[in-house]
């Protein structure tokens, strides 16, 4: 391992200026910007590396359109001999910059050790580390069996239906073409995630009655029976939610319970109207909600938490009348610690770092849940080098040395699992 190690280590700048790169494609999901430019960026540096390319595009998936394209691409570079493949996959999509940030999202800065950048930690270095790695393991002529693959995937920021989902389905995902998956999402250097907690997104929608706002009396309020909804909400959801605890190795300590995020509210005056609003009492009124549940929880549980409060109201309150809709969801998933990939990846970490590795699970959701779901391969782990709880914020960045170790990982754990003993 030494020589391959060392070949990692003179690759640093390389690794870093490719990081810079990619940072510098603004893949900003939604709407999908410049998905194309970077599938074909990654596709044609693997392509030097003697890797096979497919792009695959995921038509009719959700917000795929010839101006956003949902392009994908899958790089294989196959072995001498038959056995197993080795599968790292990161998501190319970012979301929005926001605000607060003190340098420039998009240019890459590099700064005492870090690359800032929207993309730098969640998860554009744990993708340049995976290629760095396996690159590494091509110039030094291992002669190893089976398959490395790679792919560069979109909209795992936004369920990824466009990406992993799409592949699945086509068995990109499956055994017997993959054996192993790592995907390179910012859980820190020194861990080991086995999985996520689960995921339900609806929209609930209270109805009310249109009248003049002088006259509010002639009309009914669909805010005032939402706000009804979210007094409930506070009053017995959440107290019910903090008392949910999971032996799930969840990160943060937080997340270790049951959450409900009220992520949006929409309701009277339409977001897109410009000037002075009119005076209308609101017949509509429309809030997102985000709940994450532990392996403990039965989704129809879950949902009839919820849809108990609402037929509570629609019992003592008034005209309240309301639908609801499921927008997406997804069980909790979480590997096998005994299974090949925990095992090697584990052990690489122990190896390269000197730290026992902490097995644990995300607070939210990523790729694995498809590959679980849709692909039914359940030997797949989630590592990279960036630290979780930098992805989303302003100031985004990843260290560098912790991309140099982690591509370390990946080279010695992808050797594991293909069988190289070194």
């Amino acid at each position: 391992m030494e020589s391959l190690f060392s070949r990692i280590d003179s690759k640093r700048e390389e690794l870093v200026s490719f990081t810079q790169d990619l940072v510098r494609i603004p893949t900003i999901n939604p709407p999908g910007e410049d998905y194309t430019r970077c599938a074909e960026f990654l596709g044609q540096r693997l392509a030097k590396s003697g890797f096979s390319l497919l792009y695959e595009r995921a038509r009719d998936t959700p917000g795929d359109s010839d101006r956003y394209p949902r392009n994908n691409v899958i790089a294989r570079f196959e072995g001498k001999h038959s056995g197993p493949c080795v599968h790292f996959n990161s998501h190319l999509d970012v979301v929005v910059p926001g605000k607060g940030w003190t340098v420039d999202p998009f240019e890459g800065l590099v700064r005492d050790g870090k690359i800032y950048g929207r993309g730098t930690c969640d998860m554009k270095g744990g993708l340049a580390a995976s290629v760095i790695a396996m690159e590494a393991i091509i110039e030094e002529g291992i002669d190893f069996p089976g398959v490395i693959e790679i792919s560069g995937t979109v909209d795992e920021e936004t369920g990824g239906y466009g990406g992993v989902a799409f592949l699945a389905e086509k068995g990109f995902f499956s055994k017997p073409r993959v054996d192993h998956v790592i995907i390179p999402e910012p859980l820190n250097v020194d861990r080991v995630c086995l999985g996520h907690r689960g995921a339900w997104w609806a929209e609930v929608e209270t109805f009310g009655r249109i009248a003049h706002g002088s006259m509010p009396f002639l009309g009914d309020s669909a805010i005032r029976h939402m706000s009804a909804f979210l007094e409930l909400i506070e009053q017995k959801l959440f107290p019910a939610l903090d008392q949910k605890q999971t032996r799930m190795p969840v990160v943060p300590e937080g997340a270790r319970r049951s959450t409900l995020n009220l992520q949006s509210i929409h309701g009277g005056e339409d977001e897109s109207f410009s000037g002075m609003p009119s005076p209308l009492v609101p017949d509509s009124c429309r809030l997102i909600m985000d709940r994450r549940f532990l392996i403990e929880e039965e989704i129809t549980e879950v949902k009839a938490e919820v849809t108990d409060l609402l037929e509570e109201l629609a019992d003592s309150r008034p005209n309240f009348r309301y639908q609801i809709r499921d927008i997406m969801e997804f069980l909790p998933t979480m590997t096998d610690a005994n299974a090949p990939v925990v095992k090697a990846v584990s052990a690489s970490i122990l190896s390269i770092l000197g730290k026992t590795p902490e097995h644990v699970i995300s607070p939210g959701t990523y790729d694995q849940k498809h590959i679980a779901r849709i692909g039914h391969l359940h030997d797949c782990i989630a590592y990279g080098p960036g630290i979780l709880d930098l992805a989303h914020q302003p100031d985004e960045y990843i260290v560098i040395d912790d991309m140099v170790s982690s591509a370390k990982v990946m080279a010695a754990s992808t050797l594991k699992l293909l069988g190289v003993g070194m």
